[in-house]
């Protein structure tokens, strides 16, 4: 504990928190990508998939606070490092606002926030059962959570769709910009490599938007319904 508040009392110490913590949630994110993908191979292997991590509680319920603790550790360090900023500059900007500073970089903070809001309605919604608890009592043919079925009928709501691709759209934002400083926090990020680091970035923000925003869209368009 004394070593992690040396740490976070260092800007460099919170820049390299931020990046690492980062990085392991962009890893979160992508397995989860993968894993609600199933939704395409229909009930079966979404459902037994879904049985295999409920199988195991203690790793999976251990998975979840380590991803409760790098998201708090994430999220302080943002807003430290922010505050700091902002201490350091404290005149305005000319006309206002920023010229050299992309959009995704100015409004990183408030898309993560955002995001993060999101996060615990979407834990509400989907894991905990607290907006619709009828949806835990779902069970397929084989006494298993029926999870395809939560999932086409919790998206089947345009509301709550309307509500995840606008996230999936701050979180993408968020990533086109944050993934780009992870690299320049660990000092790897460089004139040499600044497109590919870039368009690394891009790339893989627009992946993770493509793939997750494609389950909503699908369900409300028809192509995945219930079988």
């Amino acid at each position: 504990m004394n070593l992690l508040a040396r740490v976070f009392r260092s800007s460099l110490g919170k820049k390299y928190i931020m990046a690492i913590t980062g990085f392991l949630l962009f890893l979160f994110v992508i397995v989860h990508m993968l894993g609600n993908l199933q939704v395409y191979l229909g009930p079966e292997p979404m459902n037994a998939y879904a049985a295999l991590l409920k199988s195991k509680p203690g790793l999976l319920w251990a998975a979840r606070a380590g991803l409760l603790v790098l998201a708090i550790l994430h999220i302080t360090s943002a807003v430290q490092l922010a505050s700091e900023n902002r201490a350091a500059r404290p005149e305005r900007y000319e006309e206002g606002r920023p010229t050299a500073a992309s959009f995704a970089s100015r409004t990183i903070l408030v898309s993560g926030l955002v995001v993060f809001a999101f996060v615990i309605y979407h834990l509400m919604h989907f894991t905990f059962g607290v907006t619709n608890p009828e949806f835990m009592q779902l069970e397929d043919l084989n006494s298993q959570h029926d999870v395809y079925r939560m999932v086409v009928l919790g998206f089947s709501n345009g509301w709550v769709s309307s509500f995840y691709l606008i996230s999936m759209g701050l979180l993408c934002l968020h990533l086109s910009h944050g993934l780009s400083s992870m690299f320049q926090s660990l000092g790897i990020r460089n004139k040499a490599n600044l497109r590919a680091v870039t368009l690394f970035a891009r790339v893989s923000a627009l992946v993770v938007f493509i793939g997750n925003c494609s389950i909503p869209i699908s369900i409300l368009a028809g192509v995945v319904k219930l079988q």
